[in-house]
């Protein structure tokens, strides 16, 4: 009997993927290994260590290859907002390692269109992309070729868990059950029936919320301060905003309720607010919203909301009031401090809103009173500023008009290969409305160089002046709340905040058109007011 050829046993296990010497680097190379674990920890087959111990094999296996970093998340593939990615890109452009390899392709990204530009990141800085248990490697065509395909199907799978998800979210929210996701505060989640159950620490600080909101009558910002003052920290260990209490007395869950999606199930878990009191508390923040809307809507509350920016945060100034025994103080006060109280990080003080919008008005009158030789300095200025710069902005002209062809022809191209079948609407229809959106950008710009290649700075034509300082005169002595705070709207185009005092900008009025309108419907007079330009004119030494 003839004796066969023995063969070498075949290892059991998953089977490498082919190489050839186009498709794997040569020589010795650095290594970055990168692993991620998803956030659904139970359906999670690729653990972080099993992840590194798979790479640290595969590396071992290839000669001259080095591990010389090592990064890690554990978060979603569906973003790119990740600290162990960040981190790899970075140590990429800085040319610390050669490959970045993964264990498998979804963990590197779960989204097309995200790889293609990670991958595009890594090649620009001279860096290969690989995988340890499947045919990509950036280094070669085939490898590139198959990283667009397992990228589509990664993708989908994505899609396919998240309908899964929401699915597996919806059948638990109709049988009563928490859905899932940030729990309320209050509760905790029964781990054996997942349902909602009085957290033993925070059910009487939930209470007492109601008890502040519906019989003290408390605003939410109110009993946001009146916690942070208790030292009470909300349910992520932070401070109480108005935005978090709102939230709370607008949560259906309180009174045992689940609600998600379009499922709705009445007496699903143990209440902790009778739903009296809840109907109560819904009853009276429509009736405040609704006060705070035509508050709002008003034109004669405040006439500087909006033209002020804290120097401290940055946040704009809005108009807000107290009530003292006698009247309603109105104040300027700090975003940030009107929404966390004097919890707030920020300190800037209130500032006083009946003195602020009369000294500004009668700033604005007297800048009118005598504006002309402060106009035809700034005009001239303009104007010498025009001559020296025509050149530049000429060449940014151009520039533009390249970059909104460039722009058009890509949307085209993505447009050909959405209909010809080439590209799904998945990875086609977020990268035109991007494309859409910086074209919109870059016609504005290239019609605000037109204007200013073709514009020259000119005076007001002749009586405008006078008629803003007629018009000023007379809506000072006569004219009402909202005809002043048109013409402040008009005329400022910011009030600053410095050390120095409270400093209005005044807008340069370059045409005639009409006044500021007059809430009955015609204009205060009968003469035209004025258009403004973006160019302004700033008046020292206002003092608050």
């Amino acid at each position: 009997m003839a004796a066969t050829p023995s063969t070498p046993p075949r290892r059991r296990g998953r089977r490498a993927h082919p190489t050839t010497d186009t498709e794997r680097p040569a020589g010795p190379r650095r290594v970055c290994i990168y692993v991620r674990r998803s956030t659904d920890d139970e359906h999670q087959p690729f653990s972080l260590d099993a992840q590194r111990a798979a790479l640290e094999k595969y590396v071992s296996s290839q000669p001259g290859w080095t591990i010389v970093a090592e990064h890690e998340d554990d978060a979603s593939g569906a973003t790119t907002e990740r600290p162990g990615l960040k981190k790899a890109l970075h140590a990429a452009k800085a040319g610390l390692y050669d490959v970045l390899l993964v264990y498998r392709l979804d963990r590197f990204s779960r989204s097309v269109t995200d790889l293609l530009d990670l991958v595009t990141i890594l090649e620009t800085s001279d860096v290969r992309f690989s995988s340890a248990t499947e045919p990509i490697d950036t280094g070669g065509p085939f490898g590139r070729m198959m990283l667009q395909l397992l990228a589509v199907f990664a993708e989908f799978e994505r899609n396919i868990i998240i309908d899964r998800v929401k699915s597996g979210m919806t059948a638990k929210a109709s049988k009563g059950k928490w859905a899932g996701g940030t729990r309320p505060y209050g509760y905790t989640v029964d781990p054996d029936t997942h349902h909602l159950v009085p957290h033993p620490d925070e059910a009487p600080i939930l209470r007492d919320i109601y008890r502040l909101y519906t019989r003290d009558r408390q605003g939410t910002r109110a009993i946001a301060t009146t916690l942070n003052t208790r030292g009470v920290p909300n349910r992520t260990g932070k401070k109480w905003s108005g935005h978090t209490i709102n939230r709370i007395l607008d949560n259906p869950a309180y009174v045992g309720d689940i609600a998600y999606r379009d499922v709705y199930v009445p007496d699903a878990h143990h209440a902790l607010i009778d739903r009296d009191t809840f109907q109560r508390a819904q009853d009276i923040a429509t009736a405040r919203g609704d006060a705070q809307t035509q508050r709002a809507m008003s034109d004669s509350d405040y006439y500087l909301t909006g033209l002020m920016t804290c120097p401290q945060c940055g946040q704009r100034y809005i108009g807000t009031s107290a009530n003292g025994r006698t009247r309603c103080y109105r104040y300027y006060t700090c975003f940030t401090r009107t929404r966390y109280g004097k919890h707030a990080t920020c300190t800037a003080p209130r500032l006083p809103a009946d003195d602020l919008d009369q000294m500004i008005m009668r700033a604005l009158h007297d800048f009118y009173a005598t504006a002309e030789p402060v106009l035809t300095a700034t005009i001239e200025r303009a104007r010498l500023h025009r001559d020296t710069t025509t050149a530049d902005r000429a060449t940014e002209l151009t520039a533009v008009a390249n970059q909104i062809t460039t722009t058009e022809a890509a949307i085209a191209r993505y447009h050909t290969a959405f209909e010809n079948g080439t590209m799904d609407d998945t990875t086609a229809g977020p990268r035109i409305r991007d494309l859409r959106h910086r074209l919109t950008q870059l016609h504005t710009r290239h019609a605000e160089l037109e204007t200013d290649l073709t514009t020259q700075p000119t005076a007001p034509p002749p009586g405008t002046i006078t008629r803003i300082r007629d018009h000023l005169t007379a809506i000072m002595t006569s004219g009402t709340t909202a005809e002043r705070k048109a013409a402040i709207e008009t005329l400022i185009a910011e009030v600053r905040l410095t050390d120095q005092g409270v400093v209005p900008v005044f807008k340069i009025p370059t045409d005639t058109t009409m006044p500021p309108p007059n809430p009955d419907g015609g204009t205060h007079d009968e003469q035209p007011p004025v258009r403004t330009m973006v160019r302004s004119v700033g008046r020292q030494g206002l003092e608050p």
